[in-house]
């Protein structure tokens, strides 16, 4: 799964990476993309790209998705949708059917157990090589508002000592058949992600499980690394 991420690839630096995406020739950005943040929760308003043809649309939704049906705000937030139920479920199967698009990340956080720590958990800060992250995602217009949530697959075997779950972060190639392509031709997309052998990792700081600190600093300080932590699990 996904629960916290960070995004500091921002303004024009944002806009020129999402232009680069095989067939996007324009890229709009009509209320600006946001600032800096490396603490992003659940319930937070993310950026969501979605692809009109040629034209890539930066927009704010509320990261959790709110279907149609939905009458109020109460509940756990839709921020995740397993991929291997996403076109059947009742919460996600509208928006699977026709309303797909992209979150971006610069990565993001997850959490093992670590006995030697004071919570018992160790958290990671996650990251590709090189470049963004673009995670296949679902939005709503439930509640009159822009809202998205991000698909997960199995955990990739490198990836898997740190969590079972796994965003399903998509090659740029892939793309464009998961926004423009049936849902047949989407779900032949959610598998775990061909991305992950590109990921790598470092401890972050402990301060990072308070969602109120939003600072460079949660990412830890120490070099990255591609060898697992601990046993698997």
């Amino acid at each position: 799964m996904c629960g916290r991420f960070v995004l500091f690839t921002t303004g024009d630096d944002l806009i020129a990476a999402v232009g680069t995406l095989p067939g996007v020739t324009e890229v709009l950005a009509p209320d600006g993309t946001p600032p800096p943040r490396y603490n992003i929760g659940p319930t937070q308003q993310v950026p969501l790209i979605r692809v009109d043809g040629a034209e890539a649309q930066i927009d704010s939704a509320r990261w959790g998705l709110l279907p149609t049906w939905k009458k109020d705000e109460t509940g756990p937030p839709l921020f995740n949708a397993r991929g291997e139920t996403v076109a059947e479920k009742p919460s996600f199967r509208s928006a699977f059917t026709s309303r797909r698009g992209l979150m971006v990340l610069d990565g993001y956080y997850e959490w093992k157990a670590d006995a030697s720590t004071k919570t018992g958990k160790q958290p990671y800060f996650v990251q590709p090589e090189e470049g963004l992250l673009y995670a296949a995602a679902l939005w709503e217009t439930g509640l009159d508002k822009l809202s998205t949530t991000m698909v997960t697959t199995d955990a990739t075997d490198n990836m898997s000592w740190l969590h079972h779950r796994l965003p399903l972060f998509l090659r740029p190639e892939e793309i464009e058949q998961w926004v423009h392509g049936s849902p047949e031709e989407a779900l032949e997309l959610v598998h775990p992600s061909r991305v992950a052998d590109q990921l790598q990792w470092r401890p972050a700081a402990q301060e990072v499980g308070n969602i109120r600190n939003e600072y460079a600093e949660l990412t830890g300080d120490g070099p990255m690394s591609t060898e697992p932590v601990g046993p698997v699990g």
